[in-house]
C-alpha cells in the first residue's frame, strides 16, 4: 500500500511538472507581449470584469480550504465529512466555473472576443486584441483544467460516500487535493496579470 502511494504521489508531481511547462510558456508569451505592448495591454486590463474575477479568486481559495480539510478528513476516517467536503469542493468549483461563463457572455457581448467578433475604436486595438486572445487562451485552458477537477473530486465524493476511504487509504484524495491545489496557483498568478493590469499601476 505504501509504495502504491509514493508511485501515485511520484505519478503526480510529474504530472503537475509538465502543466507547469505548459502554463510557463503562455505566460512567458503573455509577459513579452505585455512589455511590447504595455499601453493597449493597460487598457484592455481595464476592460476585464475585476468583481466577477475577484468572487471567483475568492471561491477558488476558499474550494482550496475545503479540499485540504477533506484531506485530513480522509487521514482520520471522517467519512461524512470527507464526503460534505468533497461535495463542497465541487460545487464551489461549479460556481467558479458558471461565473466565468457569464463573464465571458458579457465580454461576448462587448466585442471582445478576438477572431469572432473582436471591434475596438482604441488606437491600441492591435494591442487590446492580442491581450484578449491570451486571456481568453489562459482562462479558457484553466477553466478546462477546473472542469476536470470537479469531475474529479465528484468521484472522490461518491467513492467516499461508500466507505472507500479510511485512515490507511486516502492516497486517491491526497493526488486528487494535489491537482486542485495546482488549478487554485494558476489561478492566483492569472488574476493580477488580468484583473490588476492597468489598475494597479502596472
Amino acid at each position: 500500500m505504501r509504495q502504491q502511494a509514493e508511485a501515485a504521489a511520484l505519478g503526480i508531481w510529474v504530472f503537475l511538472a509538465t502543466e507547469v511547462l505548459f502554463f510557463s510558456g503562455m505566460l512567458l508569451a503573455y509577459t513579452v507581449l505585455r512589455h511590447a505592448y504595455p499601453e493597449g495591454f493597460a487598457e484592455a486590463g481595464r476592460e476585464t470584469k475585476i468583481v466577477i474575477g475577484s468572487v471567483n479568486t475568492a471561491v477558488l481559495l476558499t474550494s482550496s480550504a475545503t479540499m485540504a480539510w477533506a484531506v485530513h478528513a480522509a487521514k482520520a476516517g471522517h467519512r461524512k465529512l470527507l464526503t460534505i467536503l468533497l461535495i463542497a469542493t465541487a460545487a464551489l468549483g461549479l460556481v467558479f466555473v458558471g461565473l466565468k461563463g457569464l463573464e465571458y457572455s458579457q465580454e461576448y457581448a462587448e466585442h471582445l472576443v478576438p477572431g469572432l467578433n473582436f471591434s475596438s475604436d482604441s488606437p491600441h486595438a492591435h494591442a487590446i486584441e492580442l491581450f484578449y486572445f491570451l486571456y481568453f487562451a489562459l482562462t479558457g485552458i484553466h477553466a478546462l483544467h477546473l472542469s476536470i477537477g470537479i469531475v474529479i473530486v465528484g468521484i472522490m465524493a461518491w467513492r467516499a460516500s461508500h466507505g472507500a476511504f479510511g485512515p490507511t487509504y486516502q492516497t486517491p484524495v491526497e493526488v486528487t487535493g494535489l491537482y486542485w491545489h495546482f488549478v487554485d496557483l494558476v489561478w492566483i498568478f492569472l488574476y493580477p496579470l488580468i484583473y490588476l493590469n492597468g489598475r494597479s499601476g502596472g
